[in-house]
């Protein structure tokens, strides 16, 4: 039997940091649930390691955090270049508004499925230059950060993946008209288990995503999952509901 290969990361994370969190918790319930050979969201764990390999990177932006989190000390090096980028973008809060790398680049927005579309619309936008989120960078997978993660993907060949954002408690499935086989049914199963709803991408953030380069180049299922509600970064208190509402989809995912 070929092992499934279930793929999940946050992008790009920066002030959304909760997201990595929620899936260290998941995986340390996962294991606990292995070891003690528990149902975990009624499955049977040590028949999803059998079945699944299952691959997380749980934090693929870690400057951005640690200087949204405060681990950037004030008067550093790291923290004076980003305080000087988000000079040009004062309507931003600094540095809880921080989204992007610390070279001022969204990550998120660097995958090659309509990087000049993404360009074009960022760029109308006001953001044609480092900001603490929407610059698009200076080319697809020029951040480091995103050709790492462009390349483990190559090297893997997941048959799905899930990559977390905030906020909105909303599922998105598609890439412009691309609807991989079975990823409506998927999403929808996602939506009954968590109660988000299933939407549509807003044009303006259609493209360059990680979740849109993965659809559009394997034709297969890919979700971009928006946890929580309210202004990000959101309030820790919100983490055990976030949980929650996640496990169902992050062990069906697995059985997909």
């Amino acid at each position: 039997m070929v092992q499934r290969k279930f793929f999940i990361a946050p992008q790009p994370i920066g002030n959304e940091w909760i997201t990595a969190p929620l899936l260290m918790k998941f995986l340390e319930n996962l294991s606990k649930s292995y070891v003690n050979n528990m149902p975990i969201f009624g499955n049977n764990p040590r028949q999803l390691f059998s079945d699944v390999s299952l691959y997380l990177v749980p934090m693929v932006n870690p400057d951005g955090v640690d200087l949204v989190t405060g681990l950037i000390a004030e008067g550093s090096r790291a923290y004076n270049q980003a305080q000087a980028i988000a000079h040009n973008f004062p309507e931003i809060p600094f540095p809880s508004g921080w989204k992007a790398n610390i070279e001022g680049i969204d990550l998120n927005l660097q995958f090659p499925a309509g990087w000049e579309q993404a360009r074009e619309i960022k760029y109308e936008q006001g953001f044609d230059k480092p900001a603490p989120r929407d610059f698009v960078g200076y080319g697809p997978l020029t951040a480091p950060e995103s050709v790492a993660l462009y390349n483990f993907t190559l090297r893997h060949n997941f048959t799905l993946m899930i990559t977390y954002h905030t906020q909105g408690r909303v599922i998105y499935y598609k890439y412009q008209d691309i609807t991989p086989p079975n990823s409506t049914q998927i999403a929808n199963l996602f939506a009954q288990v968590s109660g988000y709803t299933v939407e549509e991408v807003p044009t303006a953030s259609s493209f360059a995503g990680y979740k849109d380069w993965f659809v559009y180049y394997y034709n297969r299922p890919g979700f971009t999952i928006e946890v929580g509600l309210g202004t990000n970064p959101l309030p820790i208190s919100q983490f055990d509901a976030i949980y929650r509402e996640n496990l169902g989809i992050l062990v069906l995912g697995m059985l997909q």
